[in-house]
């Protein structure tokens, strides 16, 4: 686990270089700069929102991540029962529109933006060649982590996954037992496999692997925010970013609750989902008089990363997250169930892309 929360590190740290490396410096750029603002430019009032905004982010995803791992204080929220599959559900869908409509949006408009010379970023479609470039990277690191770890990552003695035994009655929580299989929130197709070693290391690959494309884009939202001084736009975005954080969050949150880690581990996946875009927003803000969200290198570098990040987010939430659940036997074997989640897809879609309106 070491090894992911470098990963965290490595993914900001390198979105922080690669967004200064050239600032901009020409004319024609300041041109750019200046219609970026749409006269509007107040930079008190705008630190104070960026300061509302840290603090109500914070508690937004601390609260979605949480909620579902304090499910067994919550019966109707354990994984076991029709309301929590319908909350995920309506997660899933927050984190599909996150995709579409606000990632890869702004990839769009990062690329395609005229501050950017028409060679070759207008001449090629930059944007959807590196999401779908991402979406086969993250089937790739599915089935090779997989492969992986069936092959070195179990103890022989105890068939646990790092060396710990999987207890059915410790874990009962992580696995929906229905008609003597047991099939987890995050499993992709298994085939109504009974290896629950196996559908145990799938839900954690699945809960890194999704973590880190929130990251990513968590943290180039957080610095575009604390870099930005345009009250007009951070004012409409703090609200789309809670409401995103938290449901986000609750999708995340209930695949962590799947991979059964211990509570180090469980602490980490939670820090660093709730604090990546506070921690971004005050790095813009510390930056915010030598960083141009306009230049070139900033344009390129964030809108490749976005572009990355919506090819993960939709991969992630389609197959394993929906499709997972929607052609599990929970769902299958009750109408009803399967209606009442295809509903809180729909509202939790419908919800997100309204707020790409404002954000």
């Amino acid at each position: 686990m070491a090894s992911f929360t470098e990963i965290n590190a490595i993914t900001i740290s390198l979105i922080l270089i690669l967004s200064f490396t050239l600032p901009a410096s020409t004319s024609a750029q300041q041109q750019c700069d200046s219609a970026s603002t749409g006269g509007c430019h107040d930079k008190a009032k705008s630190l104070q929102l960026k300061l509302i905004a840290i603090f109500s982010i914070l508690v937004a995803s601390m609260i979605g991540v949480c909620l579902p791992l304090f499910s067994r204080m919550i019966p109707a929220l354990m994984p076991d029962r029709d309301l929590f599959v319908v909350v995920k559900a309506f997660a899933s869908g927050v984190i599909l529109a996150t995709g579409y409509m606000h990632v890869l949006p702004d990839s769009f408009n990062d690329l395609m933006s005229d501050c950017l010379p028409i060679n070759p970023w207008k001449k090629f479609p930059f944007t959807t060649f590196v999401a779908m470039l991402s979406a086969i990277l993250t089937l790739v690191i599915d089935s090779f982590t997989m492969s992986f770890y069936k092959k070195h990552g179990f103890d022989k003695k105890g068939g646990g996954v790092d060396g710990e035994k999987v207890n059915n009655g410790e874990r009962g929580l992580g696995n929906v037992e229905n008609g003597g299989a047991h099939v987890g929130h995050c499993d992709l197709f298994n085939g109504g496999a009974k290896d629950k070693d196996s559908m145990l290391l799938r839900n954690r690959v699945v809960a890194q692997v999704l973590e880190i494309g929130i990251v990513v884009h968590s943290a180039v939202i957080g610095l575009s925010m604390g870099a930005s001084n345009n009250p007009c736009t951070i004012r409409p975005l703090i609200a789309a970013l809670c409401f995103h954080q938290l449901f986000e969050g609750m999708g995340l949150g209930g695949c962590i609750l799947q991979a059964e880690y211990g509570m180090k581990i469980k602490a980490i996946l939670v820090f660093f989902f709730s604090t990546t875009t506070p921690f971004g927003i005050v790095i813009g803000i510390g930056l915010s008089n030598v960083y141009s969200e306009r230049s070139p290198t900033a344009l390129i570098v964030v809108g490749l990363l976005n572009a990355s990040s919506a090819g993960l987010l939709n991969y992630m939430a389609l197959v394993d997250l929906l499709a997972a659940d929607f052609m599990g036997p929970k769902l299958q074997d009750s109408m009803r169930l399967q209606a009442w989640s295809f509903i809180a897809v729909l509202l939790g879609a419908g919800g997100m892309s309204l707020m790409a309106k404002w954000a």
